[in-house]
């Protein structure tokens, strides 16, 4: 799977992926009316409300970027008819040509963690049928639980060429809470990267494995440590943009020859007509104020790549 996301960022030259966690307080008031018009003003309304926007996002974007990362916590608050559009989301990006990376963030052990995998990244035996579930490309996977909880993950990968992003070392102010505590004279997240390369070696894709990280770009000097502990780990980078990271900040999360990473961006490009920079676009044009902030951040990382 890693090989086929690295293609796909190198025809497009962008690095990116774009986060579809939308918020109701996201979406231009001509989409709800029309949407609690049709539902009411419930989970069914709302539900609707985040597919017409996610549409629009998608269409305006797909051709610029090889990914995208939906965060279904922001579909499953509205219970089924969330979770309907969460998959209804995957399969239209999946439709566009784009890969999916389903942000979930699962983790558990034995048969409890082995159904995440089957549900996220892998198939369900319903009597003598296999099928998907929710079928994103690959999948954010919490390590706190170990080899027990992760090892379901890798096996899925394994056996329908799909990817993981383990929790690592994420772009949160207080990840240092736990994250940062040193272990046996070094930080834990040292000692969850070194798992991570030790579950790697059992899915490589090529030179690179299928088994990536998750690694935010808010600490820089850690991003550059964590390359070199893991040379053949792809990173998957939250933090640039409205979290406060720039470009510069997450040059050290690449490796020598500009690979190894995508940068995600989630509000700071399907918000972005809310931006002052982007205000020109309005309510009206708020695909279009996406597709632009886009570009701006695809320019961004290309340019800090190429002077680092």
């Amino acid at each position: 799977m890693i090989s086929r996301l690295m293609k796909r960022i190198q025809e497009t030259g962008a690095p990116v992926c774009v986060g579809l966690d939308p918020q109701l307080s996201f979406i231009p008031a001509r989409i709800l009316k029309k949407a609690f018009g049709e539902k009411g003003e419930n989970p069914e309304g709302a539900a609707l409300a985040l597919w017409l926007f996610n549409r629009a996002i998608v269409d305006s974007t797909f051709d610029l970027i090889p990914a995208v990362k939906p965060q279904i916590a922001m579909y499953e608050q509205f219970g089924i008819p969330g979770l309907t559009v969460y998959k209804q989301t995957i399969d239209y990006c999946r439709s566009k040509g784009l890969l999916v990376i389903g942000d979930a963030k699962r983790g558990d052990i034995g048969s409890t963690s082995g159904a995440y995998a089957n549900a996220h990244i892998g198939q369900v035996k319903i009597g003598s049928v296999s099928s998907d579930v929710f079928r994103a490309d690959m999948v954010t996977v919490n390590p706190y639980l170990g080899t027990d909880g992760v090892k379901p993950f890798v096996d899925a990968c394994n056996a329908y060429d799909r990817g993981i992003f383990v929790l690592v070392k994420t772009s949160n102010p207080s990840s240092g809470e736990f994250q940062d505590r040193l272990v046996d004279g070094k930080p834990l997240y040292e000692h969850v990267a070194d798992k991570v390369v030790e579950w790697g070696r059992e899915s490589m894709d090529g030179e690179w494995s299928n088994v990536g990280a998750v690694v935010g770009a808010t600490y820089p000097e850690t991003g550059k440590r964590l390359r070199e502990l893991m040379p053949h780990t792809f990173f998957l980078v939250p933090g640039y943009g409205a979290q406060g990271a720039t470009a510069k900040d997450l040059a050290g999360c690449f490796d020598k020859d500009g690979r190894g990473a995508i940068v995600n961006s989630s509000r700071g490009i399907i918000a972005a007509y809310k931006k002052a920079e982007y205000a020109e676009y309005g309510e009206d044009n708020f695909a279009e104020a996406s597709r632009r902030a886009l570009q701006d951040m695809i320019a961004d990382l290309n340019k800090g790549k190429a002077e680092s």
